[in-house]
């Protein structure tokens, strides 16, 4: 059964995948004269959402983690502000269009925001899990996800699905099943089937519910 958590842990692995995706381009740019378009379309709306995910964990998971565990929070929100940085610098290499300082900014982005998704998982989030009602972890969660503009709704469907596998999408659905009014799951589910091409057979095969 799909647990709050979850929806947290396919977010980052599509954060993970997206960006390493753009460092790659941005690397064989400079190494093999490749095209940075992958780089170039994605890293704004790339950056949205993980400004809106970042919001959500300063306004609502690190106040319950800090109540939980006293001074754990401090460290993953200085954190936030240092992935800020990075995305300003490769903000400024992509205006001034120079390959070499693309590269060196995504790798960095790329290496700092791995690594702070891997310590909020392995620390952070453990605590989360285990000291926070599931019930509570549910609100929380929720909260997260009112970050996301209502309008941008569809782009970040559209975005996430096509970066997440067949198990972070499953947990996704059954958890906006749970959460969401069922005339507002139908909308979802039609954006869901876009975003995952091919891929809507394998999800109706898990929750069949969904034809």
């Amino acid at each position: 059964m799909a647990v709050p958590l979850d929806a947290v842990r396919a977010i980052h692995n599509a954060f993970r995948k997206d960006l390493a995706a753009m460092d790659a381009a941005a690397n064989a740019a400079v190494r093999q004269g490749g095209s940075l378009d992958p780089l170039l379309n994605r890293y704004k709306l790339f950056n949205e959402v993980l400004v809106w995910h970042a919001s959500g964990e300063e306004d609502a998971v690190f106040p319950a983690v800090e109540k939980a565990a006293p001074l754990v929070a401090e460290a993953y929100q200085r954190d936030h502000r240092g992935l800020d940085i990075l995305y300003l610098e490769l903000n400024l290499a992509v205006n001034e269009m120079d390959k070499l300082d693309i590269a060196r900014a995504a790798a960095r982005f790329n290496f700092h925001l791995h690594f702070h998704l891997d310590k909020e998982e392995a620390h952070l989030y453990r605590i989360f899990n285990e000291r926070i009602p599931v019930p509570e972890q549910a609100v929380i969660i929720g909260k997260m996800s009112q970050k996301i503009p209502q309008e941008r709704f569809p782009e970040v469907v559209s975005w996430l699905f096509p970066l997440i596998g067949i198990n972070d999408r499953e947990n996704m659905v059954r958890i906006w099943q749970q959460v969401l009014p069922p005339p507002v799951f139908t909308k979802v589910t039609g954006l869901i089937k876009k975003a995952t091409g091919d891929g809507w057979t394998e999800l109706t095969l898990r929750i069949p519910e969904l034809t």
